[in-house]
């Protein structure tokens, strides 16, 4: 029998893992997941922005056996939860039901749609970590950003598997990093670490690794050159200056 930890569920003698998995957007990315995260096992619980019902077809087309509920239920019952929704409704997510709670931010800054906004544009800090400031009592971490969700849906594979495609991770809490990096896993991904959350700025459009459907060594080396190129020189600049 597993023992309920304060990062989640723990077997005896095996690493934490999460077992069930609360997903906040019912878009692509969150249907995509729930998808992965049934297949590996995992209890899902999907919110989307109103009465579950509208989405329960939905959700029990795509994932089979993920159940469709409120946010604020996702966020209490779930021992970890994907951010998923469009990043300018961040604001909009349960924060006291996200107290305590792992969060993990799949959520990137679309400026065409979004429209342009100084606190998703300045180079000085990242999105994650603004959602951070917005949820003060939440552990986030940034990971399922990068790849876009035909790859995430298609690239899955078990552990070992010749050409497997990796999924970078970013966060300050060591547990929760540890945690998430095992739902990489779980669902299908080798996990690199990028960094802090600081080093989410990787991982966001700009960076030669937003969009990358790679193996783990070639994106580990598309984190290393962040530094020297075009768009890690911007940030350089940003962050001296700011």
């Amino acid at each position: 029998m597993g023992e309920r930890t304060r990062t989640g569920i723990t077997d005896a003698g095996a690493p934490p893992r999460i077992r069930t998995l609360g997903i906040i957007g019912a878009g692509r990315v969150g249907q995509v997941l729930a998808r992965l995260a049934i297949a590996a096992g995992h209890r899902v619980l999907v919110a989307g922005s109103g009465d579950p019902a509208r989405i329960a077809g939905t959700i029990e087309a795509v994932a089979p056996g993920a159940v469709a509920v409120e946010a604020s239920v996702a966020a209490r019952d779930a021992d970890a939860i994907v951010l998923a929704l469009p990043l300018p409704q961040h604001h909009t997510l349960p924060a006291e039901d996200l107290r305590g709670k792992l969060a993990i931010d799949a959520m990137n800054y679309w400026w065409e749609v979004d429209g342009l906004r100084a606190d998703f544009g300045d180079l000085r800090t990242t999105t994650s970590e603004t959602v951070q400031r917005f949820l003060p009592e939440t552990r986030v971490v940034k990971a399922f950003n990068h790849m876009g969700y035909r790859d995430l849906d298609e690239e899955a594979r078990p552990v070992g598997s010749p050409g497997r495609k990796a999924i970078a991770v970013a966060g300050d809490d060591e547990a929760s990093v540890a945690l998430v990096m095992r739902l990489v896993d779980d669902l299908g991904f080798d996990p690199v670490l990028a960094g802090p959350l600081a080093a989410g700025i990787m991982l966001e459009p700009g960076a030669e690794a937003f969009g990358a459907d790679v193996d783990a060594i070639e994106l580990r080396a598309m984190l290393d050159r962040f530094p020297t190129s075009q768009r890690g020189i911007m940030v350089a600049r940003a962050r001296a200056a700011g």
